[in-house]
């Protein structure tokens, strides 16, 4: 039996590449546009980048060091639209929603502390 597909699907070839662009881009305008927590942390990452490139460190430290704030963000995106499925499909308090949105969250916590424990070692190293 074949499975459905979606009407939704993507195309194929360099017109899939050019849709699956724009969808991200628009993602990015709908998360600065609607996430507080992600406006905040691409400040961070802002911010983080420059000193990162100031550093006196070898490149690949630098490239560590951004690349954790990155991650970041990418894991709020990831929250983020946990929770916008989660509240597209109710807005009623459940368990198991409020579980999805939990484990978002504390997905963005664990990246947090990853990227603290990075630049907390790197900079311990460096100048200690």
């Amino acid at each position: 039996m074949e499975q459905p597909v979606s009407e939704f699907k993507s195309k194929s070839g360099l017109k899939r590449i050019f849709a699956a662009l724009g969808y991200s881009v628009e993602g990015l305008r709908t998360a600065l546009r609607t996430e507080h927590a992600f406006r905040q942390e691409l400040m961070l990452f802002a911010a983080g980048a420059v000193v990162a490139l100031l550093l006196p460190v070898s490149g690949f430290q630098k490239l560590v060091l951004i690349a954790v704030l990155w991650l970041m963000l990418i894991v709020e995106l990831i929250n983020s639209a946990i929770e916008a499925v989660v509240d597209r499909v109710s807005l009623e308090r459940h368990p198991l929603a409020k579980n999805a949105k939990d484990f978002g969250s504390a997905a963005v916590l664990l990246t947090a502390i990853l990227a603290a424990a990075t630049w907390s070692v790197l900079l311990f190293q460096r100048f200690w």
